[in-house]
C-alpha cells in the first residue's frame, strides 16, 4: 500500500471538505517520494531530480495501478453495450466525472466534459460557444502572459468572424493587475479568457476578481486552469467560472485526458464540436438530434483508461491535500528564488507577487538550451524554449528562458541539486 493510501484522509473539498485539513500533518516529501516509481531513475549516473513538472508531471503508483487494473479486469467501451464489462467500465468512467466534480467543486457532473487536454478544452469553447455567440466587432480580452493554446485559438476566431483581440500588459514585476484588466474591458467586451497560473514566470492572476470585473460589462470568462489544479485549491463557483480547463498529465494523472467545466446554461447552449458516435440522440439522412451535455460534447469513444487513471490521481492529490501541497511548494519557491539569486550571471525573470509552481531564468552567454542541456549531465530535468509563450518572450526581449517548476514530490535537495548544476554552467561559460 502506496502512503496516500495509507494515510488518513483528512484532507477535504471545498462544500465535501477535500481540500481543508482537519489537522496539522507532517508533509513527509520523502515517503510521497516513494509514491512515485520513476523517480528512483538514474540518470547519467545521478539521481533524477526532475523539475519539469510545469511541461508534465510524473505519476504515482495508485493512478499507474488503477489503469492497469482496469484494463485487466474491467475494459470494454463504453454507454451502449448491455454485458457486464461495458457496464463496468461506463460505471467507472461516469465515477471519474463525479470525481473531477467533487474536485473542483462543479454543481453538477453534467458541467464536466472529458476532452484530450486543455488545449482541446479551450478549442471547443472557442469553435462552439464562440461561433454561435460571437461576430464581428465584438471583443476577448486576453493577457500578455497567455500560453499559445489560449491565443491561436482565439486568434483563428478573430480570422474567421472578425472579433477583436485586446491584451492586458503585465507589471516590470510580472504580475497582473486588476486596474489594466478594467482598462481593456468595454460594452464590446464578450469574453475574458486568462491563465490562472503562468506557466513562464509562475504569476498568479487574481481570476475571482477578474471573473467581477468580466462579468460587470456582460462577459464571460474562461479560466485555463493547468498549471493551478495540480497545486491549489480551485472551486468552480467561488470563482464564479464561466469555463474553466485543464489537462490530466500536468494533474499526475495520464496524457490523452483534460477537463472543460462549463456551467450548465451555457452548455445546453452551445451546438456539438464534434459529430460522430456517442453524441446523437437519434440520426436519419435528412437530420441528427444530439445528446444532452456533457455528451454532447464526446464524439466517438473517449479516453475511459485515462479517465479512470486521472480519478485515482485525483484521489491521490486530494488524500495528500491541496493546501498542504500549497504550502510545500511555496517553501520551495521561497527556497529556490533565494538560492538562485545568489548565483552570479543568472537572472531570475519576474517577480509576481504570487509565485506559484514554475521559475523562469537566463544566464549570461548560455543559451537556455545549453543550460537544459548541461543540467541534464547532473541529474536534473527542467524545460528549456520559449514555452508556448512566445509573445511573452517578445516582451521580456529573450528567445527563451530556463525554467524549473515544482511538483509535490520535490524537496529542498532538489533545489540544491539544481544551483549546483548551475554553477557548473556559469563555469563553463565564464
Amino acid at each position: 500500500m502506496n502512503s496516500a493510501e495509507s494515510a488518513s484522509p483528512v484532507c477535504a473539498a471545498p462544500g465535501d471538505e477535500l481540500f481543508a485539513c482537519a489537522a496539522p500533518r507532517m508533509y513527509a516529501v520523502d515517503q510521497y517520494r516513494k509514491d512515485f516509481p520513476i523517480l528512483s531513475e538514474s540518470i547519467h549516473g545521478h539521481p533524477l531530480v526532475y523539475l519539469d513538472n510545469a511541461a508534465s508531471t510524473q505519476k504515482p503508483r495508485m493512478a499507474i495501478e488503477a489503469m492497469t487494473r482496469f484494463m485487466e479486469h474491467d475494459y470494454a467501451n463504453i454507454h451502449r453495450g448491455v454485458h457486464e464489462l461495458s457496464v463496468r467500465a461506463t460505471d467507472k468512467h461516469e465515477a471519474a466525472r463525479e470525481t473531477v466534480r467533487r474536485f473542483i467543486n462543479a454543481e453538477r457532473s453534467d458541467e464536466i466534459i472529458f476532452v484530450r487536454n486543455g488545449t482541446e478544452a479551450i478549442n471547443l469553447v472557442a469553435a462552439s460557444w464562440g461561433r454561435k455567440f460571437l461576430k464581428q466587432g465584438d471583443e476577448i480580452v486576453l493577457t500578455i502572459l497567455e500560453h499559445h493554446s489560449n491565443i491561436v485559438p482565439w486568434q483563428m476566431l478573430r480570422d474567421e468572424i472578425g472579433v477583436a483581440l485586446r491584451v492586458v500588459p503585465m507589471t516590470a514585476d510580472g504580475d497582473i493587475r486588476l486596474e489594466d484588466v478594467k482598462a481593456q474591458l468595454s460594452p464590446r467586451t464578450k469574453l475574458v479568457a486568462v491563465t490562472h497560473v503562468s506557466n513562464t514566470l509562475g504569476t498568479v492572476l487574481p481570476v475571482a476578481e477578474i471573473a467581477q470585473l468580466a462579468h460587470g460589462v456582460g462577459a464571460k470568462v474562461l479560466f485555463d486552469g493547468c498549471q493551478a489544479v495540480a497545486r491549489m485549491p480551485v472551486d468552480v463557483r467561488a470563482l464564479d467560472a464561466d469555463f474553466y480547463a485543464f489537462s490530466g498529465h500536468k494533474l499526475y494523472g495520464p496524457t490523452g485526458i483534460g477537463i472543460l467545466y462549463g456551467k450548465h446554461d451555457l452548455l445546453e447552449s452551445m451546438p456539438p464540436y464534434q459529430g460522430g458516435g456517442g453524441m446523437i440522440a437519434s440520426v436519419t439522412f435528412d437530420e441528427t438530434t444530439y445528446r444532452e451535455p456533457p455528451y454532447r460534447f464526446e464524439a466517438g469513444t473517449p479516453a475511459i483508461t485515462e479517465a479512470v487513471g486521472l480519478a485515482a490521481a485525483i484521489d491521490y492529490i486530494t488524500t495528500l491535500g491541496l493546501n498542504r501541497i500549497a504550502r510545500h511548494e511555496d517553501e520551495l519557491m521561497s527556497y529556490a528564488v533565494e538560492q538562485l539569486r545568489h548565483v552570479n550571471s543568472l537572472k531570475i525573470l519576474g517577480n509576481p507577487k504570487h509565485r506559484a509552481g514554475a521559475l523562469s531564468f537566463t544566464m549570461q552567454n548560455a543559451h537556455p538550451h545549453d543550460i537544459g542541456t548541461i543540467l541534464d549531465r547532473h541529474g536534473v530535468a527542467i524545460r528549456a524554449g520559449h514555452h508556448c509563450a512566445q509573445p511573452l518572450m517578445e516582451h521580456l526581449g529573450v528567445p527563451a528562458t530556463a525554467r524549473a517548476s515544482f511538483g509535490l514530490y520535490n524537496s529542498k535537495a532538489d533545489i540544491d541539486a539544481l544551483v549546483s548544476a548551475v554553477k557548473d554552467v556559469r563555469r563553463i561559460f565564464a
